[in-house]
């Protein structure tokens, strides 16, 4: 089986599953779905894809960093890109460590990912800004720290952050990016 077009996609999300697979199907290439990193598991045992679009928040607060870590120990050589409507400082730079080649924030769209598989090296033409950070922001990027440094576990990341767990999931609500 020729795996050089070879497409996963890790999505809880059953719509922007399908879509993102019939628009890269379009595109030539063979596409296999999971949702879980038990379902990227049980795929991992019968093929090797080159190239893997992942959601960072999966079904039952589980993360997309564990399927990227898995992803990569099985292929360093796979091109991952990390999909997020939760993105963060601290879950990109994890994300990266990880093995991941590209972090997007959604909505993000077949070129944008096809466009990210692309880019081997970082860009050193990239605009910096001189806006300082808001409080605001600061507490967000605090907040994706501590999810990412607990495994997005919402109860441990509220008592690390000394606050109920209902604050801090009614925060993650209302800061959906």
């Amino acid at each position: 089986m020729d795996d050089e077009r070879l497409l996963l996609i890790v999505e809880d999300d059953e719509a922007l599953a399908r879509t993102l697979a019939r628009s890269f199907e379009r595109r030539g290439y063979r596409v296999l779905q999971a949702d879980s990193l038990a379902g990227v598991e049980d795929l991992l045992a019968g093929s090797a894809p080159s190239y893997a679009v992942v959601d960072l928040k999966l079904k039952g607060e589980a993360s997309g960093l564990a399927c990227v870590q898995k992803l990569h120990a099985c292929n360093p050589e796979m091109r991952i890109v990390v999909l997020t409507g939760f993105a963060s400082i601290a879950t990109a730079v994890e994300a990266v460590k990880l093995g991941a080649c590209h972090y997007l924030a959604k909505p993000s769209n077949t070129d944008d990912i096809e466009a990210a598989f692309g880019l081997a090296e970082g860009n050193t033409e990239v605009e910096l800004t001189n806006r300082s950070s808001s409080i605001k922001t600061l507490e967000w990027e605090r907040i994706h720290e501590v999810l990412a440094e607990t495994d997005f576990n919402i109860s441990e990341a509220a008592r690390r952050l000394g606050m109920h767990r209902r604050t801090l999931t009614r925060k993650l609500g209302k800061q959906r990016v």
